[in-house]
C-alpha cells in the first residue's frame, strides 16, 4: 500500500478513542439518514453500501483492527475507502487518499455569539447550499429517529469495548442514550456563511463539517459551550492550524485509504 509506514501505538489515548467513537457514530447518522445503516462491531464500522459523497464505507475503531474486520462487510470494489483511524491498517489494493490528525480541545469558556440552531428542512437547505454540499444533508438528520438507531448501535459497541457513555444536553435531534446531533451557524448580512455540526457521543462533544472563514472556528467553540457546556470537543482535521488557533491540540493521525 502507497504512503509512509503505519503508526503503530500500543494503546490509542482516551482523546482519541473517544474522537474515533463520535465520528463512527456521525458517519453512521449520516448513512441512516440516507436509508444505508452501518453496523458497529468490536473493531470496526462498517456498511454494507457504498455510503454518500465524502463518507467512509468503513471507520477502524481499534488500532488492532485488520483487513478481516473490514472487507467482507464493506463493497470492497473500486470507490470503496477507509476511514484507518489509528493509522495502523494495512488493506490490500488500497492507497492512502489522505491523511490527517484527530484533535481535541477542553471544554470551551461561554462566549458571546450571534451563531444559532438549524431546526427546519429550508434553513438546513441553505446551510447546505453555503458549505457546497447541496444534495449531501437529507432533512432526516433534524429528526432523533435516526439519531436514536445509531446511538444505541453505537453505544452498544462501546460498552462491550469499555469506552462507556454519558449524558448530553442541547437542541437538535436528541436521543435518550445521551447522543445529540446539532447542526449551527451564523449568518453575515442576512446570508449563512460559516456553520459546523455537533455531534456529541459519551462525554465529549464532536466538531465536524467547519466551513467559512478560520474565525468560524470562534462559533463553533462558543455554541459548543452554549449547548453543550463543560464537554470537551473532539475532531480530525487534514490541516489543523485554525483549530489549532482556537484551543484545540492534535491527538494522532488517521488515514482515509481509498480503493482505486
Amino acid at each position: 500500500m502507497a504512503g509512509r509506514p503505519p503508526h503503530s501505538p500500543a494503546d490509542a489515548p482516551y482523546e482519541v478513542i473517544a474522537a474515533v467513537r463520535d465520528n463512527a457514530a456521525w458517519c453512521d447518522l449520516m448513512c441512516r439518514a440516507h436509508g444505508r445503516p452501518g453496523t458497529f462491531a468490536e473493531r470496526a464500522w462498517t456498511n454494507p453500501a457504498r455510503t454518500p459523497l465524502y463518507y467512509p464505507d468503513a471507520v477502524t475503531l481499534s488500532p488492532l483492527a485488520t483487513a478481516a474486520d473490514v472487507l467482507p462487510h464493506i463493497d470492497a470494489g473500486s470507490g470503496a475507502s477507509v476511514k484507518d483511524s489509528f493509522a495502523t491498517l494495512d488493506l490490500p489494493g488500497f492507497e492512502v487518499l489522505f491523511e490527517a490528525q484527530w484533535i481535541h480541545r477542553a471544554a470551551p469558556e461561554p462566549a458571546e455569539t450571534s451563531w444559532q440552531v438549524v431546526e427546519d428542512a429550508a434553513t438546513l437547505a441553505a446551510w447546505a447550499a453555503a458549505c457546497g454540499l447541496p444534495d449531501l444533508f437529507p432533512p432526516a438528520l433534524l429528526t432523533p429517529a435516526a439519531t436514536d438507531a445509531a446511538t444505541d448501535a453505537a453505544t452498544g459497541a462501546e460498552t462491550s469495548s469499555g469506552t462507556g457513555s454519558g449524558t448530553g444536553s442541547g437542541t437538535g435531534a436528541a436521543t435518550g442514550s445521551g447522543t445529540t446531533t446539532t447542526i449551527v451557524y451564523g449568518r453575515t448580512g442576512g446570508a449563512i456563511t460559516e456553520g459546523a455540526v455537533l455531534t456529541s457521543t459519551g462525554d465529549v462533544v464532536g466538531v465536524s463539517n467547519v466551513f467559512g472563514p478560520a474565525s468560524a472556528w470562534a462559533g463553533v467553540t462558543a455554541m459548543a459551550a452554549r449547548l453543550f457546556p463543560g464537554r470537551p470537543l473532539v475532531g480530525y482535521e487534514s490541516d489543523p492550524s485554525d483549530a489549532l488557533a482556537h484551543g484545540f491540540t492534535t491527538t494522532g493521525p488517521l488515514r482515509i485509504l481509498l480503493k482505486p
